[in-house]
C-alpha cells in the first residue's frame, strides 16, 4: 500500500533544466548555456524586456514542453518510486497546457498518480490539499516557501539560478540519484 505522497515539480526538476536554452538561443540569437542563467527570472537573467520575454514564452511554451528532455536519471528513480509512493506532479504550468503535459508523460513513460497545473508558482495550497509529505523542486523561493509553510522536507535540485541560501528543511541535490539516496535515508 502506498503511504507517502510525493509532490513533484515538472520543469527543471523532472525535465532537464536546460530545456529552454536552445529555444532562447534560437529566438534571441544568443549562444548561452544553462550556466549563464543565474536568476530564475529570464528577462532579468538575460537582460531582455519583460514584456518581450513574456510574449516569447507564451508563444514558445507549448513547443518547449513538448520537446523537453528528461532530467538525467529521473525516469529510473520515478519508475522505482511509483511502486511505493503516490507521485503527484504539481506545476506552475497553466491549465491550457494539460494535454501537452499529459502527452509528454505518456511519451516519456513516466507514471503519475495525479498531474495538477496550477498556473502559479505558489504551490503551497496544492501541496497542502494533496497532503504531500515531501516536495521536489528547482525554484528556490518555492522550495523555501513549501518547507517553511508546510513544515516538510523539500529536495531542491541544484541549478545556477537557485543558489541563494536555504533553511534546514530544504535539501540540495545535484541529480535524481542523490534525491533517491536522500529519500531512502529520510524513510529510515
Amino acid at each position: 500500500m502506498k503511504e507517502k505522497r510525493f509532490g513533484i515539480d515538472i520543469d527543471g526538476t523532472v525535465t532537464c533544466p536546460a530545456s529552454l536554452v536552445p529555444f532562447i538561443n534560437d529566438s534571441f540569437s544568443l549562444n548561452i548555456t544553462l550556466q549563464d542563467i543565474k536568476q530564475y527570472d529570464l528577462s532579468a537573467a538575460l537582460n531582455i524586456c519583460p514584456d518581450k520575454m513574456r510574449d516569447w514564452f507564451d508563444q514558445t511554451e507549448p513547443a518547449i514542453y513538448a520537446a523537453s528532455p528528461l532530467a538525467e536519471g529521473a525516469d529510473k528513480v520515478l519508475a522505482k518510486w511509483q511502486k511505493t509512493f503516490h507521485l503527484l506532479f504539481i506545476s506552475a504550468r497553466r491549465q491550457h497546457l494539460f494535454d501537452i503535459t499529459e502527452q509528454w508523460f505518456h511519451d516519456q513513460e513516466i507514471h503519475y498518480d495525479h498531474i495538477e497545473l496550477i498556473g502559479s508558482h505558489d504551490k503551497v495550497a496544492a501541496a497542502k490539499r494533496h497532503g504531500v509529505d515531501i516536495f521536489f523542486e528547482d525554484k528556490h523561493d518555492n522550495a523555501v516557501m513549501l518547507a517553511e509553510e508546510l513544515n516538510i522536507p523539500v529536495v531542491l535540485f541544484n541549478t545556477p539560478y537557485n543558489q541563494d541560501t536555504v533553511p534546514n528543511d530544504v535539501i540540495r541535490v545535484d541529480n535524481w540519484h542523490e534525491a533517491d539516496l536522500w529519500v531512502q535515508q529520510w524513510l529510515q
